[in-house]
């Protein structure tokens, strides 16, 4: 396909079909509209993907995030005629994307063997719990169980209680960033060869490829990493402390930015204090030094110690929420967050296409569509070419 003018970013002779539902999947489609390419996501006639009621109470605000700059068509896969039109609209694809349990595309008749006979440059993007081989394939994977399946779980929240999680989907984002990279990758291949492929994104093997040193620790020493609460394990001084109007993060655990900080603290001798001169003697008497720091940051309020850290050059920096982003200059000036305002929601803000990139700079066209099939004629007419009477027939049988 060519480049449609509309579009901005470095994608937009790109187009994926989006099949899928909830996150894992779409926002790997997410990210490939926010480059711009022409995402067409199909949703089930009558009730869509469950996104579009996911939310707080009354205000299911993530569909406008997840679904933006995207095309909508519904289409019912589990009727012949559902199928067909996936198989036409492929024909027009450079990509599909689904997250399926695996298995699910083979039993429609939607296999890569039988995509690729329609178009051999397909790149089949698959996402799941588990892979698509393996004995764990076909069973259910949802973020929570890779997440622990992939050993984040286990390293999340206080020693002493049971382990928490993150506050957010991350192993379906991780693994649907995964999905992207590699699907661009596979872009790249296919430019060199013309040949497509299938990409296999799992969420515990997304997971398990954040997870550091833990699995080589463990094979040299037996050594398993522990809950460590608002720390990790040896690195020090890295802690939230406590001032006199809230709390404050400061993360000084190289050798000379600690030198910097205890010599601000008006107490440059822990820098040369045996139980703290080194990386290792820091994480090895950590709480020690936690206490030390944390009874001269509370004779403070926060913005005196903002301000010390910032001219002594030590990381630091405020927890922040919503409203702190939405008031702090640096996220305006860098429009990490736009103004994205509809219908339904006139004051309605999000995080900003991300990263930055200097020549083709995606952007955001439109928020999560708020009609089903709201692009029904637009992709089936014209990009598919079936007339009024086919498309209302369609309609008649629930198909679209």
């Amino acid at each position: 396909m060519t480049a449609t003018p509309d579009r901005k970013g470095p994608l937009t002779d790109i187009r994926l079909i989006e099949l899928g539902q909830l996150i894992a999947g779409p926002f790997c489609g997410q990210l490939m509209a926010d480059m711009g390419a022409d995402v067409i996501k199909v949703e089930p006639p009558n009730q869509g993907d469950p996104m579009r009621v996911w939310g707080r109470g009354d205000y299911p605000l993530w569909w406008q995030v997840c679904a933006r700059n995207k095309r909508v068509v519904t289409a019912n896969l589990r009727e012949e005629e559902g199928q067909e039109l996936v198989r036409k609209l492929v024909s027009k694809a450079d990509m599909l994307l689904e997250n399926f349990r695996p298995g699910t595309m083979e039993r429609w008749g939607l296999s890569y063997d039988e995509l690729s006979k329609i178009n051999p440059g397909l790149i089949m993007i698959r996402v799941s719990g588990y892979g698509q081989t393996g004995p764990y394939s076909k069973r259910a994977g949802y973020a929570a169980i890779g997440e622990a399946m992939g050993g984040m779980r286990y390293l999340c929240g206080e020693p002493d209680r049971q382990p928490s999680r993150t506050g957010l989907s991350i192993g379906d984002t991780l693994a649907a960033t995964f999905a992207c990279n590699a699907a661009l990758a596979a872009l790249h291949h296919r430019d060199r060869t013309g040949e497509g492929q299938v990409i296999d994104a799992s969420i515990y093997e997304s997971v398990l490829n954040v997870m550091e040193a833990t699995i080589p620790e463990y094979t040299v020493s037996e050594h398993i990493r522990e809950r460590s609460g608002a720390t990790l394990p040896g690195v020090s001084p890295s802690n939230i402390y406590d001032c006199k109007d809230g709390i404050f993060l400061i993360a000084a655990n190289q050798d000379t930015v600690f030198k910097r900080l205890a010599e601000t603290m008006g107490q440059p001798e822990l820098a040369i204090d045996e139980r703290f001169s080194s990386h290792t003697a820091r994480g090895a008497n950590m709480k020690e030094l936690d206490d030390i720091i944390n009874e001269w940051t509370k004779t403070l309020t926060v913005d005196e110690v903002d301000a010390l850290m910032q001219q002594a050059g030590v990381p630091a920096g405020r927890i922040y929420r919503a409203s702190d982003m939405l008031d702090d200059p640096h996220f305006h000036a860098r429009e990490a967050i736009v103004d994205t305002p509809t219908e339904n929601w006139p004051n309605l803000k999000m995080q900003n296409v991300f990263p930055k990139m200097s020549k083709t700079q995606g952007e955001i066209r439109w928020t999560g569509p708020e009609s089903l099939g709201q692009h029904n004629e637009e992709v089936y007419g014209e990009l598919v070419g079936l007339t009024a009477e086919e498309m209302e027939e369609l309609k008649e049988k629930s198909i679209i």
